[in-house]
């Protein structure tokens, strides 16, 4: 099996592309009755989600919302939104649901794309595609993700070889749902030329940690480059999760099993 690590497998939030069949069709229309059909220059983007890595004895059920901010070349903006459900039980396996990143107009709803379980003491980790296959195809897990951690004491420095500087703020201790975090506001700012860009820029990051739990419940990032994407834990329930999450979905198979075949 090929080798991905959980900040890779357990991929993004949401993939930015049409969100549903209708709109791209819609989207197709209009591009050949103008007289263009073809895809040159598209942009596909993708956003890295909370992380959540396979820490033992700390069980939780969830939701984490997404919104992604994005301005426009005009000085307007428009707004990406998702939803989806997450767990991890007391041995550290971890369920993640996928979901579509659509307008937070309302006009189109979002759909489940794929379930994720990963479970460290077998390093496999299964991605459910929702394409109408019911098949989960494994891969190799290993827990090579950058943890989320608590930072204390503000302070701040230059970055290497003159690029600029950053500014790293203690926002204390807080609390989300019943649990306690503690906040941390990292700013980095780069100087003209560093990454292609003609005047100096700042890239602004704050999280809400929990010790408890290991993950942050809440993720801000904002960037010129990407706009501003916000990452909220909610309906958290700290107790074992339902079992029937670790297992694969009612009706899948894995990659490579027959059909009729006991799932793991």
């Amino acid at each position: 099996m090929r080798g991905i690590t959980p900040s890779t497998l357990l991929f993004i939030s949401g993939l930015l592309v049409v969100p549903q069949k209708s709109f791209a069709q819609q989207i197709g229309t209009y591009s050949h009755q103008f007289g263009n059909g073809e895809s040159d220059g598209v942009v596909r983007e993708t956003i890295d989600s909370i992380v959540i890595t396979p820490m033992p004895n700390a069980p939780f059920t969830a939701m984490l919302d997404t919104e992604w901010v994005k301005s426009m070349s005009n000085g307007g903006t428009m707004t990406l939104i998702n939803q989806r459900r997450i767990a991890r039980d007391g041995k550290g396996r971890i369920y993640e649901e996928r979901w579509m990143l659509v307008p937070k107009s309302g006009k189109f709803k979002s759909v489940m794309t794929a379930i994720q379980i990963a479970d460290p003491l077998t390093h496999i980790v299964y991605t459910c595609m929702m394409d109408g296959k019911h098949v989960c195809t494994p891969a190799s897990y290993t827990d090579k993700a950058v943890a989320a951690k608590a930072v204390r004491g503000s302070r701040n420095g230059p970055l290497p070889n003159n690029e600029g500087f950053v500014n790293l703020e203690d926002l204390g201790d807080g609390s989300l749902e019943g649990v306690d975090t503690i906040g941390t506001r990292i700013t980095t700012t780069y100087n003209a030329g560093v990454l292609g860009n003609d005047d100096q820029f700042e890239i602004q990051r704050e999280t809400w940690y929990s010790p408890q739990l290991g993950i942050n419940l809440l993720s801000k990032i904002s960037d010129p480059r990407s706009g501003t994407q916000t990452f909220t834990i909610s309906s958290i329930t700290v107790s074992e999760p339902d079992a029937n999450l670790f297992h694969l979905p009612e009706g899948f198979r894995a990659a490579g099993q027959q059909v009729g075949k006991a799932s793991q």
